[in-house]
């Protein structure tokens, strides 16, 4: 998989720093020097990251003074003519989200619609202030991925006046379960089960499983490990099993992964909730001088780019993140423009696919 271009997550990165409040308009941004240690990149690529946000809208320049954010209330606007789709996702710049707004952002180019983004960095209370804007703005259609979606939501009632008022949403990756709303998901208990079979295929019977328990994503892929454990009949240890919230991430690495990790009885095998956490570990193992795949194998999930960013390429379950952006945009604008057929069907669940490269390894040295 290619690798996210540079300039690209220099662009989703300010993106997200004025979505977030952190540049308000009319403020001047970093200059390009700052901007090239910030994000240890050439000048050339932080020249083309603000010069297609500039493009878009987003910034502008004033000859001999700097680039400065714009009035994005004026410049966000869509002509009366053009229609306009929102997107509301946990996270703008990180991870695996800039590819799936790309593929959004792709189809809704090619149809002539315009695209308002918001990031509600995983908090309800900004959830509840991004589908404000959305519905003062007056969208024609809304992508949402929703936020801690296993917790209950106090933001439902949004969701149901935009079902009053005909505005036709889409919820992508997770869904609320209160309102079963149309969806786009990727199988994430199969995708783990794969995960932990791999490992157990691989002669690993002490295996540790790290998931994220406020989001359904992270509740299933803790389905698909226990499920592998009962298939093939292999005795489960529950202090293998960590679980953790979007607050007490590092918190979780710092005093138990480590303390696991270090003791007699430690895993010989890991799976992970996403890729990020996959990566932590392996900073973790360079700390305990544990080496990545003799000592301890590790499976991440969604190959991200982080996948194939280290020493050790990760072996990860893929994730459709560009093909679930475009599906999305699809799915909205034939819902807008009122056309039925495969491209409105409610529920669509895409199949998981192992990717294996060198951080996982048997245990048998004939294999």
């Amino acid at each position: 998989m290619k690798k996210e271009p540079k300039y690209i997550m220099i662009k989703n990165q300010i993106m997200s720093w004025i979505l977030e409040g952190r540049i308000v308009p009319g403020e001047k941004i970093n200059s390009e020097n700052e901007l090239v240690k910030i994000f240890s990149a050439s000048r050339y690529t932080v020249r083309q990251a603000i010069g297609e946000l500039v493009h878009e809208g987003w910034l502008y320049r004033e000859q001999g003074s700097g680039t400065y954010c714009a009035h994005r209330k004026n410049n966000e606007s869509a002509p009366k003519n053009k229609k306009t789709i929102g997107v509301i996702t946990t996270y703008l710049s990180d991870y695996i989200f800039p590819s799936i707004i790309r593929g959004i952002e792709s189809y809704l180019t090619e149809k002539g619609y315009a695209l308002v983004l918001a990031s509600t960095n995983n908090d309800t209370n900004l959830e509840e202030k991004c589908l404000q804007n959305m519905i003062d703005r007056k969208v024609d259609g809304l992508i949402v991925e929703p936020t801690k979606s296993s917790n209950s939501n106090p933001n439902i009632h949004y969701y149901l006046n935009l079902e009053k008022i005909g505005i036709p949403y889409l919820m992508i990756n997770q869904f609320y379960s209160e309102i079963t709303p149309p969806r786009m998901l990727l199988d994430d208990e199969l995708g783990e089960f794969l995960a932990t079979e791999h490992l157990i295929k691989l002669h690993h019977k002490k295996i540790m499983g790290i998931f994220k328990n406020d989001d359904y994503q992270g509740i299933n892929r803790m389905k698909g490990f226990l499920k592998a454990f009962r298939t093939y009949e292999l005795p489960f240890l529950p202090e293998f099993l960590l679980t953790y919230t979007t607050e007490t991430a590092d918190a979780m690495m710092k005093d138990k992964v480590i303390q696991i990790l270090r003791s007699p009885n430690r895993p010989t095998a890991i799976v992970c909730y996403n890729d990020e956490i996959a990566m932590k570990i392996l900073d973790i193992t360079r700390q305990l001088n544990l080496h990545v795949p003799n000592d301890l194998s590790i499976v991440g999930f969604d190959d991200s780019h982080l996948a194939e960013t280290s020493d050790v390429k990760l072996t990860s379950i893929k994730h459709p993140k560009m093909q679930m952006g475009i599906d999305a945009a699809k799915w909205i604008i034939a819902r807008v423009e009122h056309k039925k057929g495969r491209e409105t069907e409610d529920i669509k669940v895409y199949k998981p696919e192992l990717i294996v490269r060198t951080s996982t390894k048997s245990l048998n040295k004939e294999d």
